[in-house]
């Protein structure tokens, strides 16, 4: 493992902050201050420092500090420092100007593509988003665990945005016509190489996330039993091989054209897929479980993504996100939360209102208070 933390972070116009500098030690950081203070506008400038849309999924004009009367938001810059190894890298991302369609990633001064990014920061994140996971469809849960997935393994992402291309690009010549035999064939082809990849490498991912949760031992945290429940997922996870899944999906994806045009969406691939979660003392599927056993089997999941990415050597170790957990955990859950974050070396970032929910945390971590998008140091 390359342990890595943030030793600045600087917002530029970002959501409520017109400009603000954190100094940072390296150690866990939790952000105190009242709902509305700008603790999760913090979050989600660090989880810029990765490909993709941040934590909240945001579109590029939405994260830009907009005062009243402004019909959209600024132009706006998210810079860090990040400490690795011994060496520093200096990161940046934003865009340049309002309304731009891209943002721009430099890293040491130099323009680079975005997935550069998880060469240096790599992050595993929740959010109150997520509380109704096991309640909401199958979508959310695909994309809290390719999340999980894309922290291990960066090229999921890019299989992931080259599927959704080639199926939109498929939907539209089925639905709108011509429906090019020769060109279909051309797009199911793509389809079915990033597919197959992508359900390699969230088999595999499945695979390791049970595995750390089954030599955990006994926690304040529920054991979770694991499983994905799409076909292509399933085929991977039995071994078959990547060229042998990628065959057998352009083939149904062939034979389901009509179909798919009649439906106007696609029925088969790994778009379809869903994450099960299981409550192994209970033996309950995890959306039967209270609120509290939720929140606490998915924090289970997100701390053994952790653990098993910060043994990774000749890998940066992961940040955590940790917007406003502790709030719905009882101290025996917290104080345990505490310990596995500072027993593991990472870097947290954590948030909540009261400042007595980090109080075991305290002498370990730095403290931070927050209001009005003012930051200062909690003695």
């Amino acid at each position: 493992m390359t342990a890595t933390a943030l030793s600045r972070l600087t917002l530029t116009d970002f959501r409520s902050y017109a400009r603000a500098e954190l100094a940072l030690d390296g150690r866990p950081v939790f952000l105190v201050g009242p709902n509305g203070a700008g603790k999760t506008n913090l979050l989600e400038a660090v989880s810029f420092f990765t490909p993709g849309r941040g934590l909240r999924g945001a579109s590029l004009a939405e994260v830009g500090r907009r005062l009243p009367g402004e019909a959209a938001g600024r132009a706006w810059a998210v810079a860090a420092i990040v400490s690795a190894g011994g060496e520093e890298t200096r990161l940046g991302t934003g865009v340049e100007q309002a309304g731009a369609a891209r943002r721009t990633v430099r890293i040491e001064g130099e323009t680079v593509p975005p997935g550069r990014l998880a060469e240096h920061v790599r992050q595993v994140w929740l959010t109150p988003a997520q509380d109704r996971l096991f309640l909401e469809g199958a979508g959310d849960r695909r994309r809290f665990f390719d999340r999980l997935v894309f922290a291990g393994e960066p090229r999921h992402a890019a299989h992931a945005n080259a599927y959704e291309k080639a199926q939109r690009e498929r939907m539209r010549l089925l639905t709108d016509g011509p429906p090019d035999p020769a060109w279909l064939d051309a797009l199911e082809a793509r389809l079915a190489e990033a597919g197959a990849l992508m359900a390699e490498a969230r088999a595999r991912t499945l695979g390791a996330l049970q595995a750390e949760i089954d030599t955990r031992g006994e926690r304040p945290f529920p054991q979770a039993r694991l499983g994905l429940t799409g076909e292509w997922e399933q085929m991977a996870g039995e071994g078959a091989e990547i060229a042998d899944i990628e065959g057998r999906l352009a083939e149904a994806l062939r034979r389901a054209r009509e179909r798919d045009a009649a439906a106007g969406r696609a029925l088969t691939g790994p778009h379809r897929g869903d994450l099960s979660v299981i409550h192994a003392e209970k033996d309950r599927p995890a959306a039967e479980c209270s609120t509290g056993e939720q929140k606490a089997l998915i924090l289970n999941l997100v701390l053994a993504q952790a653990a098993r990415l910060a043994r990774e050597a000749d890998a940066p170790s992961p940040l955590l996100l940790l917007d406003e957990v502790a709030a719905h955990l009882d101290r025996r859950r917290r104080a345990a939360l505490f310990d596995e974050i500072t027993a593991l070396g990472l870097q947290a970032f954590l948030t909540g209102t009261d400042e007595h929910l980090f109080e075991e945390l305290k002498g370990r971590a730095q403290g931070v208070r927050v209001d009005g998008a003012e930051l200062s140091a909690l003695g």
